[in-house]
């Protein structure tokens, strides 16, 4: 299974790191016990079940059944073959991979592939060729630096309609995959042009770094074009399902210790350059419940930064409520002042004033009742005592008792009024949204149809007693002997197949633990490995406990002939068959008696 890479150099690589630092490269874990908990990355789910072991080294979804080592990780997560895998983990080591190991012998997906070649076309093009030089001067004009086309591979696609056509079709891809990539339109006969054309080049990553589509901004006055076009969708470009930058965001984040969100390209790029390199956004459409999820992963602290004029500022009210729903965020909300967007702030005040602002972020309250205040006039006591209302309805939303008790003492001298006639209001109002979500909760349990999106994986369920058994042949020498001396074998054919390949894999190798074993060892034998090490279970054992176990199992399987003699006889029974009948009583008397002898092995 593991190609052309020694069993040695995998053996070193997998040693040479942590799973929890590799698995929160894409996930936000937090430690819980000896466990380390996190959303898993492979299904959709509101409750944390995604387990990481640190001592054992695996990993394990209980919401969709996934689980493995570091390798098996990155194969789900990244679609990679085994060497692949083996490859990122020694690159995340910084462990050369061997001399007479050939990258070569891995074929990535074409389209992947392709794209890798548009962005490098674009971005060349951009840097030094005549034809870039229009691009260049509008980069100039937007203050693009060196470094800044460089971290973002921004590029420039000429005017000419075949020069990007010309290129790949030079690299040998064929029409049907380009014609596939959506970098293309088709004319009625068939024949290709370039689809971006006469625009500065932003690459769009998926959440590996991989370049999957491209957003092009129109360079020219004529507004007759759109200001930026997206590629549209293919096989591997979503939108509802690409945060611009967050690859590079996410390492970011864990420096900064956040992300910020904004609203387009241009403000995650000014705000690199002022030195917030934790900046991401979504692909010029309103943000998605799968771009939450994706955010949520991640980490919790989440800072919302759109446009300040009034269609920006109505945007953040739409994410923090996305973001209130989903739950589990510590959300922060810039709004800038004279209605300026990010890019343009950064210009007129400079990065560190702009820092300053997201440091002095708006917790959700705050900013909402900054947005209710402005729709009333407090020096008018109707309207005060309105806004009031509306004000204490805002903080019945907050479950954190002390938040509450902090927001009302805040509004009761800020509006000159007492905190206990706020405080009375505030209980009506928690009563009237108790009621309501009852109301809610009966309507939604009379549905009988469950949408798609909640369905989970099935998850085969495995027996506790061959695991416990299992455990034992792998973690214990005197176990193990003990079972093969009293010539004990596994009744489930995955297990008995599992303990014979141990024995192999312990005669042949100096290094007999788990983690390497699961290495090589077919797919399907896996996640059995995986339930008996993330299982909690005493190492040791007793020859009384592994004889209880083999008794009860030995009395499962008698039951379960008893329960097809018995289906057995009634089938007999209906077409009036008495010798059959007899044959088969006899053999339920036999197995009864045998059931009853105190006997395992």
């Amino acid at each position: 299974m593991a190609g052309r890479i020694s069993e040695d150099f995998i053996n070193e690589v997998r040693s040479s790191v942590n799973i929890v630092d590799v698995i929160s490269q894409y996930v936000s874990l937090e430690k819980k016990g000896k466990d380390y908990l996190g959303l898993c990355p492979f299904h959709q789910e509101k409750t944390p079940s995604f387990t990481v072991n640190e001592e054992k080294q695996f990993f394990k979804c209980f919401g969709c059944g996934k689980g493995g080592n570091v390798f098996k990780f990155l194969m789900y997560k990244d679609n990679l073959t085994f060497p692949e895998s083996v490859q990122e983990v020694a690159e995340f080591a910084h462990i050369p991979m061997p001399n007479n190991y050939s990258k070569t012998a891995v074929k990535a997906n074409p389209l992947i592939e392709l794209h890798r070649e548009a962005v490098n076309f674009y971005h060349r093009v951009l840097l030094s060729t005549k034809a870039g030089e229009r691009g260049m001067q509008y980069a100039e004009k937007r203050k693009l630096d060196q470094d800044t086309l460089e971290h973002f591979q921004i590029g420039y696609a000429p005017k000419q309609d075949n020069l990007l056509l010309t290129y790949l079709r030079g690299k040998k891809f064929d029409d049907d995959l380009l014609a596939k990539s959506g970098l293309f339109v088709q004319s009625k006969d068939g024949r290709l042009f370039d689809r971006f054309r006469d625009r500065l080049m932003f690459p769009l990553a998926n959440e590996n770094g991989q370049v999957i589509g491209f957003s092009g901004r129109r360079i020219s006055d004529d507004k007759t074009e759109a200001k930026y076009m997206n590629s549209p969708e293919t096989e591997i470009f979503t939108k509802s399902k690409v945060l611009f930058h967050f690859a590079e965001a996410k390492k970011a984040a864990r420096e900064e210790g956040h992300l910020v969100l904004y609203e387009g390209y241009m403000d995650v790029i000014s705000a690199y350059k002022a030195g917030v390199k934790s900046g991401i956004a979504s692909m010029g459409t309103s943000l998605t419940d799968q771009q939450v999820y994706m955010l949520r992963r991640v980490t919790s602290e989440i800072i919302i930064n759109y446009d300040g004029d009034d269609p920006g500022v109505h945007a953040e009210e739409r994410a923090a409520r996305m973001f209130e729903k989903a739950g589990g965020f510590k959300l922060g909300i810039v709004v800038l002042p004279e209605k300026l967007d990010p890019d343009e702030y950064v210009k007129k005040f400079g990065a560190e004033k702009y820092q300053k602002e997201i440091q002095g972020a708006l917790s959700p309250i705050d900013f909402f009742l900054q947005r209710i205040a402005k729709k009333f006039n407090l020096n008018n006591d109707r309207e005060k005592v309105t806004f009031l209302d509306e004000a204490v309805k805002e903080i019945a939303r907050v479950s954190n008792p002390v938040e509450q008790d902090l927001y009302l003492e805040k509004l009761a001298r800020e509006q000159n009024v007492s905190k206990d006639s706020l405080k009375a209001n505030l209980l009506r109002e928690r009563r009237r949204q108790n009621r309501a979500r009852r109301h809610q909760g009966k309507a939604i349990t009379e549905k009988t149809d469950l949408p798609e999106s909640t369905a989970i994986p099935t998850i085969t369920t495995e027996d506790p007693a061959q695991i416990r058994l299992l455990y034992l042949f792998m973690h214990s020498e005197e176990a193990r002997n003990y079972m093969l001396e009293n010539k004990f074998l596994f009744p489930g054919d995955k297990y008995a197949e599992i303990a014979n390949l141990w024995l192999k894999f312990i005669e042949t190798h100096e290094k007999t633990d788990t983690n390497s074993f699961s290495d090589f060892i077919p797919d399907q034998l896996q996640g059995i490995i995986v339930n008996a090490e993330m299982t909690k279970m005493p190492p040791d054992s007793s020859p009384r406990e592994i004889i209880e176990i083999v008794e009860s199992l030995r009395r499962r399987s008698i039951d379960s002939q008893l329960k097809q003699l018995q289906s057995q006889i009634m089938d007999a029974q209906r077409r009036q068959d008495n010798d059959t009948i007899i044959k088969l009583t006899q053999r339920i008397l036999e197995l009864k008696r045998t059931r009853d002898k105190k006997e395992a092995f």
